[in-house]
């Protein structure tokens, strides 16, 4: 241990400082927890209080400890999560640098055992030779005929959610747990060819383990809100929206080459996933020291590429980095970003890009596009804007809302 805290804690800060770091390389380490007592203390504080004037303040609600940091430390700093070190990077050529990786340098960081339970030997798990034949299985799966055949299930989920939402019009209807059981069948029917109600203890029993890892998240050592949330906001471009749907489909959604013209959708999907991405960090480690940029990182050392954090920052997209404004993406991601292809990663970047980024983005448009079809909706006086992180990003108390039929 002594030997431990010499060779590590006591050292690897002035390594960083030497190789690349300048000033203060991040917060001070505690004894056996690191900075895990501090990162956990912030979290149930920034949990405790509601986001004032359903704000979109979502990087100092979600990860305070990085909102703070980086103003302290700068873009680059050395945390620790217990007796681990681990280096937050968030200049985006760094972050691309790292995601972009073809050579294994910066591997996935292997998974606590509550992470091994819940994903196994996934693809979002598996490394070396396993995960490029999981790779390629699943490439051909999400993409071209394969997906398209898909789109028939995901209609008929979309049109069972909707015959439940009937009893609720003119009412307030909770929607987060409804479209966390909508996904659920999608992927129960698309992959399974069962119903979801057939799998229920299945994905009960996911969440049940999913709830565990949040638990145990800074506890270990002694990672679809905003798809309707934001049109209820902003009626006008729940307004836009309806009227392209029409315009396209009429009452019917059964033509997914008519999904790629849905142009204000996908700007409405694009700057939602920007305020309120699914996941908001990547993790990789590095088994031999290795360059990164100017910096020389040891071997051991943990990289958290917090994506959350360059989708808030106002460098990148400027001051009005905290409104919803889908006009951002009017001609595509490229150029809302400045061909700066690290300031927006919804689903990763390179090799380990999400592979159900394309079904996703399917099962959204058809998901909206048939609720536009049918109902006007804003959002409830009862809801309390306080997302948070449980594994992915999520409202804290769901998400009401009062449907309107049309």
């Amino acid at each position: 241990m002594m030997n431990w805290m010499r060779d590590t804690v006591l050292t690897l800060p002035s390594f960083l400082q030497i190789h690349g770091f300048s000033g203060n390389s991040g917060p001070s380490y505690r004894l056996i927890h690191g900075n895990n007592k501090e990162i956990s203390n912030m979290l149930k504080e920034a949990m405790s209080k509601p986001i004032r004037n359903l704000s979109h303040d979502v990087l100092s609600a979600v990860q305070p400890h990085i909102h703070s940091w980086t103003k302290t430390y700068g873009k680059n700093f050395l945390q620790w999560y217990g007796l681990q070190p681990v280096l937050v990077i968030t200049e985006p050529e760094l972050c691309k640098e790292i995601l972009n990786n073809k050579d294994r340098l910066y591997s996935k960081k292997k998974p606590n055992v509550y992470g091994k339970k819940l994903f196994g030997d996934s693809i979002s798990i598996a490394e070396g030779e396993k995960w490029s034949k999981l790779r390629k299985l699943s490439n051909h799966a999400f993409h071209g005929d394969s997906l398209k055949s898909m789109i028939p299930d995901m209609i008929a989920s979309s049109e069972a959610m909707l015959e439940g939402w009937k009893k609720h019009e003119g009412k307030e209807i909770e929607v987060y747990e409804q479209f966390r059981l909508f996904t659920s069948e999608v992927i129960s029917r698309t992959a399974f060819g069962s119903c979801y109600l057939e799998g229920k203890n299945i994905f009960d029993m996911l969440m049940k383990l999913s709830s565990v890892i949040f638990r145990n998240s800074y506890k270990l050592r002694i990672p679809g809100i905003s798809k309707v949330y934001k049109p209820t906001l902003h009626p006008d471009w729940q307004e836009k929206a309806r009227n392209e749907v029409l315009q396209l489909f009429g009452k019917e959604t059964r033509n997914p080459d008519g999904l790629a013209k849905l142009k204000t959708m996908s700007m409405i999907i694009n700057e939602s996933l920007r305020l309120y991405p699914p996941v908001i960090v990547l993790r990789r480690k590095v088994d031999m020291e290795v360059r990164l940029g100017n910096l020389i990182v040891p071997a051991n050392v943990e990289l958290l590429v917090p994506n959350l954090a360059l989708h808030h920052e106002p460098q990148i997209w400027g001051q009005d980095v905290k409104l919803f404004k889908p006009e951002r993406f009017s001609d595509g991601v490229a150029n809302a970003t400045n061909n700066n292809m690290a300031a927006f990663l919804p689903f990763g970047m390179g090799p380990r890009t999400c592979v159900g980024l394309n079904f996703a983005t399917i099962e959204a448009k058809i998901a909206l596009s048939m609720i536009l079809q049918r109902y006007a909706f804003t959002l409830s006086p009862a809801y309390v804007h306080s997302p948070f992180q449980f594994l992915t990003v999520r409202p804290q108390h769901g998400l009401q809302v009062i449907l309107n039929s049309l």
